[in-house]
C-alpha cells in the first residue's frame, strides 16, 4: 500500500509540473508573438525626431549631432553566426544636446582597437530599443579593459561620466560595413507551442500510463 501512495504521488507531481512547464510555454508563446508585432510595426515606422523622453521600443528615430568616440564602449557579443565578437556603443550627443548610446554594429574580436576613422559630425537613422538587462549568469563588466557583458546606468556613468536613456538607438546604415549594423528583424525562433504541445503530450502520456496500471491492478 505504502508503494502505491508513492507511486500515486510520483505521478501526481510529474502531472502537475509537466502541465505547469506547458502553460508557462504557452505565455511565453503569447510574449514572443508580441514581440514580433512591436518589431513589425517599428520596422514599419516612420524615422521621427529622437528626443530623450521618446520611451517607445521598436520605434524608428533620426538624430543629428556628434560622436564621442573617445568614450566609445565594446560589448561583447555573438554575431549572427555565432562568432565571438565585440557590439560598438558610442556616446551619441544630439543638437539639442541630449545624450544617446549608438549601437553602430558588430566588429571582430581582432578590430577593437583598430576600427576605420569616421566624422564625428553625422545624421543618422536607427531604432530604438531598450537595453537588455542582466541575468543571473552574466558576467561583471570590465570596465578598465573595456570590455563589458551588459549595459547598466551606473557602470556606464562612471566609465564616461555622462548619463544616458535606458534606451539605446541601433544604427541603420547599408552602407557601413565595419562596424556591422545589427539586423533587427521579425525572424525570430518561435517554437514555444511546439513545446507546449510536449510538455502536455508528456503529462498525458504519465496518467495514461497510471491510469493503465490501476485498472490492471
Amino acid at each position: 500500500m505504502k508503494k502505491l501512495f508513492l507511486f500515486k504521488i510520483f505521478v501526481f507531481l510529474f502531472i502537475t509540473l509537466f502541465c505547469a512547464l506547458g502553460t508557462w510555454q504557452l505565455y511565453r508563446l503569447q510574449w514572443k508573438q508580441n514581440l514580433i508585432n512591436d518589431i513589425k510595426r517599428g520596422l514599419e515606422s516612420v524615422p521621427i525626431l529622437y528626443t530623450s523622453d521618446l520611451n517607445k521600443n521598436y520605434q524608428r528615430v533620426k538624430l543629428s549631432g556628434e560622436y564621442i568616440f573617445e568614450k566609445q564602449i565594446y560589448l561583447y557579443s555573438l554575431n549572427q553566426k555565432g562568432a565571438p565578437g565585440y557590439d560598438v556603443i558610442t556616446p551619441f550627443q544630439t543638437t539639442n544636446k541630449e545624450n544617446v548610446l549608438i549601437n553602430r554594429g558588430w566588429i571582430q574580436k581582432d578590430k577593437k582597437n583598430n576600427l576605420p576613422m569616421i566624422s564625428t559630425l553625422t545624421d543618422i537613422t536607427g531604432m530604438l530599443r531598450m537595453a537588455n538587462r542582466r541575468n543571473i549568469f552574466t558576467p561583471e563588466n570590465d570596465i578598465k579593459e573595456n570590455i563589458w557583458f551588459y549595459l547598466n546606468s551606473e557602470d556606464i556613468e562612471k566609465s564616461t561620466g555622462m548619463k544616458f536613456s535606458k534606451y539605446i538607438v541601433y544604427l541603420e546604415d547599408k552602407n557601413i560595413k565595419i562596424p556591422q549594423p545589427k539586423k533587427i528583424t521579425i525572424d525570430l525562433p518561435n517554437n514555444h507551442l511546439k513545446y507546449a504541445i510536449t510538455w502536455y503530450s508528456i503529462s498525458i502520456s504519465i496518467l495514461l500510463y497510471y491510469l493503465y496500471f490501476r485498472r490492471n491492478k
